[in-house]
């Protein structure tokens, strides 16, 4: 096993689908207070809705269907993001699912805590270890890595 410290300044990743945008922004508003002193960065429109409403600088990056979501992926196996919110709508469906569930997968391999609804991320945001550094424990993937093809 192998350790990462999370540091106390969090690098937050928010995604939204279209139809939960309102519910996402809503809520970051309800929030700003907590997720002023973190790092945030945000897919696309979000992002830019973002930083007009909680008038701070958000990193935007690509709009979800056109790869946003794997840049975000792409930051977690990097070890560049240390939480996800992502209020996804479990009724429509995406055009670009296998990127979402790609994302999703990401998280867990990497053992970030992740968001998909109002109520986990309010007990993300209010937990005391978003203040402070956190050692998280990372899966040991050598043997996976090692195995002959």
């Amino acid at each position: 096993m192998q350790n990462r410290t999370i540091q106390a300044r969090k690098r937050i990743a928010l995604v939204a689908h279209d139809h939960k945008k309102a519910d996402l922004i809503q809520w970051a508003s309800a929030n700003k207070e907590r997720l002023m002193p973190h790092e945030l960065y945000a897919t696309g429109t979000t992002g830019q809705l973002l930083q007009v409403s909680l008038q701070t600088p958000v990193t935007c990056l690509l709009s979800g269907p056109l790869g946003g979501d794997q840049q975000i992926g792409a930051l977690i196996a990097e070890g560049k993001i240390d939480v996800l919110i992502f209020f996804w709508d479990p009724m429509s469906a995406q055009p670009h699912d296998p990127d979402i569930k790609a994302l999703l997968r990401l998280v867990v391999v990497w053992n970030i805590p992740i968001a998909c609804d109002r109520a986990t991320a309010d007990f993300i945001m209010t937990s005391p270890l978003m203040s402070e550094a956190y050692e998280t424990i990372l899966p040991d993937y050598d043997s996976y890595l090692k195995r002959k093809v």
